[in-house]
């Protein structure tokens, strides 16, 4: 069974959205676009548990706190749409009343009268839930109802069209925050994993009865057996019954070690565990982060084995506190062992495991509407291209705001060294790393154009750095169309700009440095400075010898702000003026006898095209 379909309007930080699914599906964007809120509104429609919070939503589940209309009497709704297909046996029997049709190829279900197209091999039987929450002013007090979306979400019939428990129980839904869950896995708290695995295998047995029992046997009894504390609960009992009348001859006080009520037991049970060997064992939660999660994947796998025929996984940042090793494990678990899963992720490695078409970027715009981008690689992009560089620059870009695309590695750390220098003295510059913004590189001209139509399919913009070479006019205009701002240096390579641009003192500084250390005289470098012309020359050829070692960064690092090449410096005051610091809020001092009055905050500059 798999998701194909969710609609999201008015939860959380969310006023609209619509996104389709075909599987796995790799969830990035910034912090706060809305990637948890997904999970969160999957689990509110799937997940069997979630309504039997008490309330099951809160107000700043609603859009901006917004459950009540401008009339503050008319309630505004929640409303959380998904569509499941490819249905399991159980689910064609237990709602075969309910179901409606799915067609995969236009992703929509089918309205009246186009029962003719149910034989379409496009076409296939799918169950859509609708959940619905809102503000009961009577009550006063939040509701929520899942219920069969395919008639009327109004009328008398909405009570026997909700969702039975057995029913979401069947879907096999499971949303897993990495750090909440992880901290009461192992409990026996009502939708924890451990709890999720006894009603999986369907444990019902006396267990409750049996604990309650033992723990009101115990002997000896906790007051009996300690001594110091004995004497004083005799003398507490001999002065209530001067106030109370006490029953019997035998005692009427007692201590236990729990309420012994079935809730509180499920808080109180704790699952202990050795870390160390020669160590006594600790409550699990005392472990340290990494085991916390590890301890979830083992669970994980508990719990994919009892349901192998359909589990679906929501699941938040695995990466957390957990080597590269384990996630890339994780990940590549949850692509195998389950039928759909929905991961969060900023790691590179999480990132690496998943196809670009698995892979959607979300964005939201003021109005909160939430769109989802697919990780398409263009036609000429080679996958090879697109896995060789993935974990070092694409990765990174994806989750960015901004990319700068240099033709190879020169470029690319002359230009990271230089913005360093730059930021370091100007204080109203915005980091490029605090700007979201990446330098990778293409490894070579031909997949410039590749790179940057990458970018552009996900709306990120890009700005290239290349060198002068004879191009046709097809070439350039694929290169200037797949970009938001393009620099042709006027060198035909980043080497000789950055010989023919730096101060002839700080090469000749740098060639000496490289002199002292080359014990095996490989650079050739002589011990008197050579004539300007043949300086340039010599920097030049040594830079193309240090490439893979950052030469030209070292260059620059010993150049002052004002020596930088004027190429590199020109290209990063464009990307500057397109990212610029955020403006604080500043608050006026006020009188005594005078509010504080707040200032208007300058708006980020939106980012537009800049050619160079």
């Amino acid at each position: 069974m798999k998701i194909s379909y969710l609609k999201i309007e008015n939860f959380r930080g969310i006023s609209k959205a619509e996104l389709n699914f075909s599987g796995h599906t790799l969830l990035i964007g910034g912090n706060n676009v809305g990637k948890s809120t997904v999970c969160e509104a999957l689990e509110l429609v799937l997940g069997p548990d979630r309504l039997y919070r008490n309330p099951p939503v809160e107000e700043f589940d609603f859009r901006n706190a917004r459950y009540l209309a401008d009339d503050h009497v008319t309630p505004v709704p929640i409303r959380i749409e998904v569509v499941l297909t490819d249905l399991t046996d159980e689910i064609l029997r237990e709602c075969r009343v309910n179901l409606d049709f799915w067609h995969n190829e236009e992703r929509r279900t089918l309205t009246t009268g186009e029962i003719g197209l149910a034989d379409d091999p496009a076409v296939q039987y799918c169950l859509r839930l609708v959940t619905i929450a809102h503000y009961e002013p009577e009550e006063d007090q939040f509701v929520a109802k899942t219920i069969f979306g395919h008639r009327d979400e109004e009328g008398p019939e909405i009570e026997a069209r909700q969702i039975p428990t057995r029913v979401k129980r069947s879907i096999g839904f499971l949303y897993l925050r990495t750090l909440r869950t992880g901290s009461r896995a192992l409990t026996l708290e009502r939708g924890s994993l451990l709890d999720t695995i006894l009603r999986m295998k369907d444990v019902r047995t006396d267990l409750w009865e049996r604990i309650r029992n033992r723990l009101v046997s115990l002997q000896p009894p906790i007051d009996e057996d300690a001594t110091e504390l004995g004497p004083i609960l005799d003398e507490i009992e001999a002065r209530l019954t001067e106030y109370i009348a006490t029953a019997g001859e035998s005692k009427a006080t007692r201590l236990f070690v729990s309420q012994l009520t079935r809730e509180h037991l499920r808080k109180t049970i704790a699952f202990f565990l050795s870390v160390c060997p020669g160590e006594a064992p600790v409550p699990f939660q005392e472990a340290g982060t990494g085991t916390l999660n590890t301890l979830v994947l083992a669970l994980l796998t508990f719990i994919a084995d009892i349901k192998k025929d359909n589990i679906i996984f929501a699941m938040e940042e695995p990466e957390i506190a957990l080597p590269p090793h384990t996630q890339r494990r994780i990940a590549k678990y949850l692509l195998t062992q389950t039928e759909q899963c929905f991961v969060t992720s900023h790691s590179p490695y999480v990132i690496e495991c998943f196809e670009p078409a698995c892979i959607v970027r979300l964005t939201r715009d003021r109005e909160g509407v939430l769109a989802a981008t697919p990780v398409n690689l263009p036609p000429n992009m080679k996958a090879k291209t697109y896995r060789s560089q993935l974990r070092r620059a694409i990765a990174e870009a994806i989750l960015g705001r901004g990319a700068i695309v240099g033709e190879g590695i020169t470029e690319q750390l002359a230009i990271a060294a230089a913005a360093k220098k730059m930021e370091e003295a100007d204080a109203e510059l915005f980091p490029l790393d605090l700007a979201g913004v990446t330098i990778v590189n293409t490894e070579g001209d031909g997949n410039l154009d590749a790179m940057g139509a990458f970018f552009k399919t996900l709306e990120i913009p890009a700005f290239a750095f290349f060198d002068r070479k004879k191009r046709t006019q097809e070439e350039v205009a694929r290169i200037t169309a797949s970009f938001t701002g393009v620099t042709e240096i006027a060198y035909k390579g980043a080497e000789a700009m950055i010989a023919a641009e730096t101060p002839l003192d700080r090469q000749w500084q740098m060639l000496e440095q490289i002199r002292d250390e080359d014990a095996d005289k490989a650079f050739h470098i002589p011990d008197v400075r050579p004539k300007d012309d043949d300086l340039r020359q010599l920097t030049q050829k040594t830079l193309a010898s240090l490439k893979g070692e950052g030469g030209a960064a070292r260059l620059i690092e010993l150049c002052t702000v004002d020596e930088l090449p004027k190429t590199i410096v020109d290209f990063l005051k464009l990307i500057y003026a397109v990212f610029p610091r955020p403006k604080r809020r500043e608050v006026q001092q006020a009188t005594a006898s005078e509010p504080i009055a707040e200032a208007t905050a300058v708006p980020v500059t939106e980012v537009g095209s800049t050619t160079a």
